[in-house]
């Protein structure tokens, strides 16, 4: 039997969903653009800072701390990378989840580039499709123009700096923009898929899991969806759960990832030491680092933007993950100016600010908005990665 037909079928088909795809690359090209504008602002802002101090500002992007760690499992494996000792004990790679490490070395590998240009390389790719995503949840929900406004307004938040430096945040808001994208468009299981990436890169990928499975569960109780809202729920956490048993396997305790978390003091205290940072800086007469306030600042904007995405009936998904990340940024007792890196990946806050700036009738305006805080979000990603550079 000739198997010709069922080949041209199968080139049709991927002639198809190829033409889709540059269909929809062209319609979420503006949001591209715009993002990847107002970044290279930030980049640039970022080298002038380090020529000024005569250093490199692209090898501060791959430096900032916990790249370190990333580069060295994608060379040594976990196994090979050597511990360093930390006032709470021994900081381990076992600490990090295995996406973006695996991706680096994967390039690494197939290209001709050291590990901290491949970590770069992989991190700003990771910064586009979170970005394309974003724009299409935004695109969905309000229409072209929000889409495009909220892409760029997460290019410009106070600590977009770390969507540029060789972190895992933009590989994790990738996977769960998309994710949230399957959801809003009923493709179940592949919002479990990319959730369980999304589990893979990040602990805070069970904030995602969370919020996917009771909209999926949700669905399923209405009876709308049924056994493809089951099965997405299912698949969800499997990334989160699957490091941790693997971790735990290692460590020869089911509890190891926690304790090897243990050595960060990164633990959850239901905002007890979040309280205590917010008090000290209300009420303390020494100096107060800016880092302080503008994490204070960002974390008060976040609770009264959850309010406002209620108000504006967001999705369930969208809300729910919006809340449980912001959940865990209040409750962890670990770094204090860590916990505005945390909300990175909660785009949906940002959908509200999105919807106001979508009003303006001028252009130039909105233009000139998005330009001054792309200015101001340069200049603060300067002082943090120069200044105060272990505030990410």
């Amino acid at each position: 039997m000739s198997t010709e037909p069922a080949v041209r079928g199968l080139d049709r088909r991927a002639a198809e969903q190829a033409g889709r795809l540059a269909v929809a690359l062209r319609t979420a090209a503006p949001a591209l653009l715009g993002y990847a504008l107002v970044r290279a602002v930030g980049v640039g802002a970022l080298a002038l800072w380090g020529a000024r101090r005569g250093t490199s500002g692209m090898g501060r992007l791959s430096s900032l701390w916990d790249a370190y760690w990333y580069q060295a499992i994608a060379v040594h494996g976990y196994a090979g990378t050597v511990p360093r000792p930390g006032p709470y004990g021994p900081y381990e790679p076992y600490a990090f989840f295995p996406a973006y490490p695996a991706l680096i070395s994967a390039v690494h590998r197939v290209l001709p580039l050291p590990p901290n240009q491949a970590a770069l390389l992989v991190a700003w790719a990771a910064a586009l499709a979170a970005a394309w995503g974003i724009y299409a949840v935004g695109a969905h929900l309000y229409g072209h123009r929000i889409g495009v406004i909220t892409a760029v307004l997460w290019g410009v938040t106070p600590y977009a700096v770390v969507e540029s430096a060789a972190y895992s945040e933009q590989l994790f808001t990738a996977f769960a923009a998309w994710s949230v994208y399957a959801a809003l468009t009923r493709r179940w299981v592949w919002a479990g898929i990319w959730c369980l990436a999304a589990g893979l890169t990040r602990p805070t990928g069970i904030a995602l899991a969370a919020a996917l499975c009771t909209a999926a569960l949700w669905e399923v109780v209405r009876r709308r969806e049924g056994l493809r809202a089951a099965l997405g729920a299912l698949i969800a956490p499997l990334g989160f759960v699957g490091f941790l048993a693997w971790v735990g396997t290692v460590k020869g305790r089911w509890d190891g990832y926690f304790r090897v978390q243990d050595a960060w003091h990164s633990h959850f205290d239901l905002g007890r030491s979040t309280f205590y940072s917010l008090r000290d800086l209300f009420t303390r007469a020494d100096q107060v680092w800016l880092t302080d306030v503008v994490v204070a600042a960002v974390l008060a904007c976040s609770v009264v933007l959850l309010v406002v995405s209620a108000l504006q009936r967001q999705p369930l998904v969208l809300v729910l993950f919006s809340a449980a990340m912001l959940v865990l940024a209040l409750g962890d007792a670990a770094y204090f100016n860590s916990r505005a890196r945390f909300l990175l990946p909660a785009f949906g806050l940002l959908l509200p600010v999105a919807n106001g700036l979508g009003r303006l009738r001028s252009r130039s305006s909105l233009a000139l908005l998005l330009a001054s805080a792309a200015l101001m979000s340069a200049a603060y990603g300067g002082f943090v990665a120069f200044v105060y550079p272990d505030a990410p």
